[in-house]
């Protein structure tokens, strides 16, 4: 190589260092000034969005989620406490990870992990595969039966989420359909879908919640079910992913690279934590028999979770248990390779599970903002009991969106959205259903919420890689609900 070359390939290098030090000086000189600017003791104000919209901004900018979540939770922290920064950081990572949630998402997300590590292992997801090409004829085709098999999954988005993409990916490669378009019609097909069936973790969640906090004065699942009609982007969202599956909306904006790239020989995109699937990487059975393999540990697992009242931690650990038992009476591998088998899949959820722990962390930081109970005083002085559903599911689902939780966000929310809702004396199942609709916009709009991730993790893409290219669907479909919101709110207020 020649001295000029060598100079030619440093230059994009140095130019990037150049461009991370300015945007790190410019982050720590903004955060510095709102430091000075806000008052100890004064609420935050409109500078509690200033987290989120960093996370975003350099998300966007390097497509790099983690490391976004991480830069916009240190701004948060030292807004928070900039005498105690160290003493903060640690405090709140330590409460994060001892939180509950967390462990319960560790858990039951390395374990399906692991479950269906084993399915490939034993060649389960093969056969059934080769099960759905006896079926499938056509690339369009292979996306409605994506479509159709992630309505079925209703009982967590979770599950719907890793199981219906590491068995369809094979199939959707096959018909040249790109990870990122598998991504988005598996992420709509999974908390769009779980909000509408009341035998699902979200219904059990949310119905309590509801119960709890006064919405109703008898059953919370009750006024969950009647706010079923009124959960807009649900339906919103299932259609929209139908119309895309049939061709009916054309691909437009980064999808339609994608799936240009796709068409090309390249289903899977650079970068992505997925490598092609070949026939040959697991062992040979009677398709019959694997296909037997494959339904019979997933009836188990949703099965058990129905059990233990929508419980997908118990569900998991059954479904593995019998797994196993089924896998060794047949030899189709080892103790040890099973075993092996369930730390690997473990082993591949360890990034998304760190992108939600960072997320949670930016959760906390949001909360002690104040950004929710920011936007919800901005927005009340406007809102009429006609207007209250729109304005309800587009705050909200800013809100989740820009915290990636779509469950804990509304402990804080909804003890403040009902009782508004009751003064003003608006219809409670479309208020609710409101709620849900911007639970389940951010959950499927947001590059770094868990079933997002997950859905990006299995279909073999990165999460901004899944993120850039399903936001304008997810957006169409906010804008629809939002428009139905209003009309709803004048005809029924």
């Amino acid at each position: 190589m020649t001295k000029t070359s060598t100079l030619s390939a440093s230059m994009p290098r140095q130019r990037s260092r150049l461009n991370a030090l300015l945007t790190i000086t410019a982050v720590v000189a903004v955060i510095g000034g709102l430091t000075l600017y806000h008052q100890p003791g004064s609420d935050f104000g409109w500078i509690s969005l200033v987290p989120s919209a960093l996370v975003l901004l350099v998300a966007i900018a390097t497509h790099r989620t983690l490391e976004a979540l991480v830069i916009g939770s240190l701004a948060g922290l030292f807004l928070l406490q900039p005498d105690n920064y160290i003493g903060e950081l640690s405090s709140i990572s330590l409460s994060v990870m001892q939180n509950e949630t967390i462990g319960w998402l560790i858990l039951v997300v390395g374990l399906m992990g692991g479950f269906i590590g084993m399915l490939e292992k034993a060649g389960c997801t093969l056969s059934f595969s080769h099960f759905m090409q006896r079926l499938v004829k056509t690339r369009r085709q292979s996306l409605l039966w994506t479509s159709v098999l992630g309505m079925l999954i209703f009982i967590d988005d979770y599950l719907n989420a890793l199981a219906i993409s590491s068995s369809m990916k094979r199939l959707t490669d096959r018909f040249g359909v790109s990870r990122e378009k598998l991504a988005y019609i598996v992420d709509s097909t999974a908390a769009p879908v779980c909000i509408l069936v009341p035998i699902s973790t979200w219904a059990v969640y949310f119905a309590e919640l509801l119960k709890t906090n006064g919405a109703t004065e008898g059953s919370g699942m009750w006024l969950y079910i009647q706010s079923i009609p009124y959960m807009v982007y649900g339906w919103v969202a299932l259609a929209v992913v139908l119309l895309v599956a049939i061709g009916l909306i054309p691909d437009f904006g980064p999808m339609k690279a994608a799936e240009a790239r796709a068409r090309a020989g390249q289903p899977i995109p650079d970068d992505a934590p997925d490598e092609p699937l070949e026939d040959d990487q697991a062992p040979r059975i009677s398709p019959w028999l694997g296909l037997f393999n494959f339904l019979a540990p997933m009836a188990v697992l949703i099965g058990a979770s129905a059990y233990f009242d929508i419980d997908l931690l118990m569900g998991s650990i059954v479904a593995i248990l019998f797994t196993l038992a089924l896998f060794l009476i047949q030899r189709l591998a080892t103790f040890d390779a099973l075993m092996d088998s369930v730390m690997d899949g473990f082993r591949t959820m360890m990034l998304p599970l760190a992108i939600v722990a960072a997320g949670f962390v930016l959760r906390d930081i949001n909360q002690q903002l104040g950004m929710t109970e920011f936007m919800i005083d901005a927005l009340t002085p406007y809102l009429s009991s006609a207007l209250l559903p729109a304005v309800v599911f587009v705050s909200m689902a800013v809100v989740v969106f820009a915290t990636g939780s779509s469950w804990g966000v509304f402990v804080i929310s909804i003890p403040i959205v009902i009782p508004i809702a009751q003064h003003m004396d608006a219809p409670m199942p479309l208020v609710v259903g409101a709620l849900l609709s911007a639970s389940s916009f951010g959950s499927h709009a947001c590059f770094f919420s868990d079933s997002s991730v997950l859905s990006s993790q299995g279909s073999g893409c990165l999460p901004m890689q899944h993120g850039l290219t399903q936001i304008p669907y997810a957006l169409l479909g906010a804008v629809v609900a939002a428009a139905i919101f209003l009309v709803l709110g004048f005809s029924l207020a």
